[in-house]
């Protein structure tokens, strides 16, 4: 696996050429200042006529310009709108306003990888993917560190696309870090399983669980968000600190001991059978058929599930005990005025 740091990247390479980043939400935000702060000359930011967020861009001195103006002006497109939109803004807005040479690029390899987008023969097409949160991106930008990134070139037609790309990373910040070299197929069908499997369906799926089994024996719900919910942080970050086994020695025994009894029996080998069973559906493109086609009937079951998880017992009392704890936003990623 190839790794690059700054010292292999020319940032020259970009610092005068035109920018557009498409989208400023997490990562949008956090792409186009740390590009200007890395003295890139022209970034903009492109946004749909109205958008909300062309009021927070134009607060840090961006300019804002619609997606189609972007395309005529830059020499590089970033698309970090969400996945479900990108086909139809290449369509309708880039397919036939980007300059021959110009290149496209993506923090996420969906559209690409599953054919949503099937890019002109003459642009360039790269991958730049932070791997981190935007909010982390910029904050570690401005501390003087940086988010590592994976970097891949689906197509290459101008013979610079991995030239320009490394550049890219390295101005946001992941030359500080490290970039690491990858395809649009890995990175983006790893990216989908981790997320379902473990990062967000897996853990929130087991947190849940874990809650209700408590609520249902009994047992104050305050007790069980404490147990099952306020915790996690204290273990993740022992193991984002230094690994499982770091975790590991920092708990008791008597922990450590139930770990090994008691996890297994829960997170067996038909879990991985059924994770297996997630892989292949990714693999074989049918999750992304089913969203897209989720998205076409505008996301009516989706936006269902988002209102029943909003609703359910452990955000409620999760809120209450949060609130006693004022610490824990006092350094909050996530500021939705600026974001």
């Amino acid at each position: 696996m190839q790794v690059y740091y700054d010292r292999d990247a020319d940032v020259g390479l970009i610092k005068n050429k035109k920018i557009a980043v498409i989208g400023y939400g997490s990562q949008g935000h956090a792409h186009a200042l740390n590009l200007r702060d890395s003295g890139v000359k022209n970034v903009v930011v492109a946004l749909r006529a109205g958008s909300p967020s062309a009021k927070k861009a134009k607060a840090e001195k961006l300019k804002v310009m619609t997606n189609a103006e972007a395309a005529k002006w830059a020499d590089v497109v970033m698309m970090l709108s969400p996945d479900e939109g990108q086909a139809q803004i290449y369509q309708a807005d880039l397919k036939d306003n980007m300059k021959k040479g110009a290149a496209l690029a993506f923090a996420h390899g969906l559209a690409v990888h599953f054919q949503l987008i099937e890019p002109r023969a003459d642009l360039d097409i790269f991958m730049v993917a932070p791997k981190g949160p935007g909010h982390t991106v910029r904050s570690e930008y401005q501390r003087g560190a940086g988010v590592p990134c994976l970097l891949a070139v689906d197509q290459d037609a101008t013979g610079n696309a991995h030239d320009i790309g490394l550049a890219y990373a390295s101005a946001i910040g992941g030359g500080r870090a490290g970039i690491i070299g990858t395809t649009f197929r890995e990175e983006c069908e790893t990216d989908l399983f981790g997320e379902q499997s473990v990062l967000c369906g897996g853990l929130t799926s087991l947190i849940q669980a874990g809650y209700e089994t408590l609520v249902e024996a009994g047992y104050a719900p305050e007790m069980a968000y404490f147990e099952c919910v306020h915790e996690v942080k204290l273990i993740v970050d022992l193991i984002y600190e230094g690994g499982i086994a770091n975790m590991r020695y920092s708990i008791s025994n008597t922990a450590e001991f139930g770990d090994y009894l008691s996890g297994p029996r829960v997170i067996d080998d038909s879990v991985k059978e059924r994770m297996q069973g997630i892989l292949a559906d990714i693999q074989s493109g049918r999750f992304v058929k089913e969203w897209m086609t989720e998205c076409v009937a505008g996301q009516p079951s989706f936006k269902a599930q988002r209102r029943l998880a909003a609703e359910h017992g452990i955000e409620e009392v999760g809120q209450r005990l949060r609130d006693m704890m004022p610490w824990i936003t006092e350094n909050a990623l996530v500021d939705k005025t600026k974001n």
